[in-house]
């Protein structure tokens, strides 16, 4: 976003109200709140299309401590994608915990071996009060987790310099919020990256605009909107960019009454005559496990009666709108089947349990995350067709956070 354009927003969102705010995060032990973000991105290579991704991010954070206003928070990060433009459930890629102290103005304190967050020390906040049309420059620092692409081990941190402009006061859903533009630009040579293979990173050029909604009551963010592109230049000389947008949303986070929650869904399992699922209560949420859940043979198409038994299901899902929905699939180990044969299987069953529960506006594709197990994770021995039928499930989970 251009200066020009930021004056003029400035003067369309505070004409009413040019008095001068005072910016701090504001921490309370125990609070937990979620944030989700959803990317989309064309990925160049040498100049070419090499392919376009939908990426969801879903992070739960809790606040473990606080101390002299700084807040100690666990954060954890589930990054899952599907392929662009198809409205498909998303299927998980990386699972990432963090654990790092904020203070007032944001600045970090996070140890080097955590790839999450991405960006830090985004936003940080002057000391002293600032007026629509004021702007700022601080460090900010982005982390990028490059071991699938170029099996580097640990996270590839590099600095930037961050422009900020107070914009001024918008009114969203009853809500009055502050606006702030912030840009930076990167253009940073990497040096001294281990890898396992020969091809690494050299340098890495790009920028980022961002609008970001700030709650300044509740000391916290409420959302943000995206642009960025970004060009890695790597050793043998190939070019690699990311051009995309995002947007975030932050949301607060109700405390499941996961024991009621599941003697609640029990009950309706019961009446609705659904068999061979079981309802537990657990510290990540509650679980229903479709044991015995039957595809085609070897494959992730589904029996004309297992659909009958997941549109019931679905009615019940229907009834938690505003939870996140963690779907794993695991199989039986069958003989002749290599380890990467199941974890495939797995996966593709639970996304199609999830598929059919989106076609039927049981959930919504922003809610469900698919993941697959193989049979690492038996219930029973697989020398027995009885433990065969625990074993091969789909598990889908009401998350707590």
């Amino acid at each position: 976003m251009r200066k020009g354009l930021i004056i003029v927003l400035a003067m369309f969102l505070s004409l009413s109200s040019l008095v001068a705010e005072t910016f701090r995060f504001k921490y309370v032990k125990d609070e937990k709140y979620r944030l989700i973000t959803e990317v989309n991105e064309e990925v160049y290579v040498n100049g070419e299309l090499s392919h376009q991704a939908n990426i969801l991010n879903k992070v739960a954070v809790d606040t473990l401590a606080v101390r002299n206003e700084m807040g100690l928070l666990s954060a954890t990060f589930l990054t899952s994608e599907r392929s662009y433009g198809v409205q498909s459930s998303f299927s998980l890629t990386e699972e990432y915990e963090s654990l790092f102290w904020r203070d007032r103005l944001g600045s970090y304190d996070i140890g080097e071996a955590y790839f999450m967050p991405v960006v830090r020390n985004v936003p940080t906040f002057p000391e002293e009060d600032i007026s629509p049309g004021t702007s700022w420059n601080a460090p900010g620092e982005e982390a990028h987790d490059l071991r699938r692409s170029f099996a580097i081990d640990r996270p590839v941190r590099f600095p930037m310099d961050v422009r900020y402009t107070y914009v001024g006061t918008e009114e969203i859903e009853g809500r009055r919020l502050e606006v702030i533009s912030i840009e930076y630009e990167i253009l940073h040579r990497l040096e001294g990256l281990r890898s396992r293979q020969a091809v690494v990173p050299v340098l890495i050029e790009g920028k980022s605009e961002q609008t970001y909604y700030w709650d300044n009551e509740k000391g916290k963010p409420h959302s943000y909107s995206e642009e960025f592109d970004f060009v890695f230049y790597l050793s043998d000389g190939q070019v690699v960019e990311y051009i995309g947008s995002a947007e975030g949303l932050v949301l607060e986070s109700t405390e499941l009454d996961k024991e009621r929650v599941a003697q609640d869904i029990a009950r309706q399992l019961e009446e609705r005559g659904v068999e061979d699922t079981t309802v537990t209560a657990e510290e990540e949420g509650v679980t229903l496990s479709l044991q015995n859940i039957r595809f085609e043979a070897n494959s992730a198409y589904l029996r004309e009666s297992e659909r009958g038994k997941l549109r019931q299901i679905g009615e019940i899902l229907k009834n938690y709108p505003d939870r996140d929905i963690l779907i794993t699939g695991h199989t039986a180990r069958v003989p002749g089947y290599t380890e990467k044969d199941h974890q495939r299987l797995s996966e593709q069953r639970a996304k199609a349990v999830a598929d059919y529960l989106l076609s039927f506006g049981a959930l919504r594709a922003i809610q469900v995350t698919t993941r697959g197990m193989g049979h690492r994770e038996p219930l029973a021995e697989n020398n027995t067709e009885r433990g065969r039928r625990q074993n091969r499930r789909v598990e889908i989970m009401i998350l707590e956070n």
